[in-house]
């Protein structure tokens, strides 16, 4: 089969179109035929050696995100049958290999996608979708009638975060550019603060979850946006001096995440699109052969919403 494989941690040219042999499921496992495979901004710090390299190995396949159908299924494996579609973001942070075209997992790494969606959509959701999904409901136990900051809400986790704390029935304040308000308003915000002309933490007060994947000075002024006993999740929260220790100065709590597979909060994700309550906005879509493009469109980091690359026929 074919896939992205680096063979060396850095930049992007290491990374080539290369024939690798097609993997098998093992007990508990599916085969998936992988026809899009979404990138991230984790993709691109992997590559460089920057995020989870102690658990990898070169050469290395890189991407998560994946959407295909089953082609088979190991032993004791009852949760799919072929030809169903699936999506899924297998094994994070180990590799999963989803540049390539096809990957295996356990089953319940999976979820059955909504009707009507793309595979270009699909690929696109889970890594964003479940860090956002996980963030709010299984961390922050966002409840209605809260208050919600989504720092980078036109971004790929953002501008899901904003529409998942919508239907749990917050209201929420997303931070973009100017030239993304009028999107951010559109996935329902409440309102959009322009992080480049003002200070957000002068701007929004009195929060009761702060949302955000970056850290240093942000996430440091981001705590004075909540109130006394809400919480910041944060994807980089370990990585900013100083954050607990303000937030514990501050009466108020600050939560180191990092997302994990999981099959039962992708079927809710699912739940939400088919009920036209959620939407993944694809800024764009690379075929496989220039997963390089897509990394140099994604590292810029002002990407409105995801980059996806499509793998064998269009989809």
């Amino acid at each position: 089969m074919q896939a992205i494989q680096q063979s060396a941690w850095g930049d992007t040219e290491p990374l080539a179109l290369v024939e690798v042999a097609k993997p098998a499921p093992v007990f508990g496992e599916v085969l998936v035929k992988v026809r899009a495979a979404g990138v991230n901004p984790v993709d691109v710090y992997t590559r460089r050696g920057q995020a989870y390299n102690r658990v990898l190995d070169l050469p290395f396949i890189n991407g998560w995100d994946v959407a295909g159908e089953v082609v088979e299924t190991g032993y004791g494996t009852p949760r799919f049958q072929p030809g169903d579609r699936v999506f899924g973001m297998p094994w994070f942070p180990r590799a999963a290999g989803g540049y390539a075209e096809y990957v295996t997992a356990p089953a319940r790494h999976f979820a059955r996608m909504p009707e009507g969606l793309a595979f270009t959509e699909a690929a696109a959701l889970p890594l964003a979708g479940l860090t956002a999904w996980q963030m709010l409901v299984e961390v922050a136990a966002i409840a209605p009638g809260q208050r919600v900051l989504v720092a980078g809400a036109a971004g790929g986790v953002g501008h899901l975060a904003v529409q998942i704390a919508k239907a749990c029935g917050a209201h929420v304040t997303g931070t973009a550019s100017a030239a993304k308000h009028a999107f951010v308003r559109g996935l329902g915000a409440d309102e959009v603060i322009d992080y480049t002309t003002a200070e957000v933490s002068d701007a929004v007060r009195d929060v009761d979850v702060v949302i955000q994947m970056f850290g240093g000075r942000a996430g440091l002024a981001a705590l004075e946006c909540l109130r006394p006993g809400g919480v910041l999740v944060s994807g980089q929260a370990a990585w900013t001096p100083g954050l607990h220790e303000r937030a514990g100065e501050l009466g108020v709590r600050a939560v180191d995440y990092l997302v994990d597979p999981d099959g039962a909060g992708l079927g809710a994700l699912a739940e939400l699109v088919a009920d036209g309550r959620l939407k993944v906005h694809v800024d764009a879509v690379f075929p496989l052969a220039q997963a390089a493009a897509a990394h140099d469109r994604i590292a810029d980091g002002h990407t409105t919403g995801k980059i996806v690359l499509a793998v064998g026929e269009p989809a």
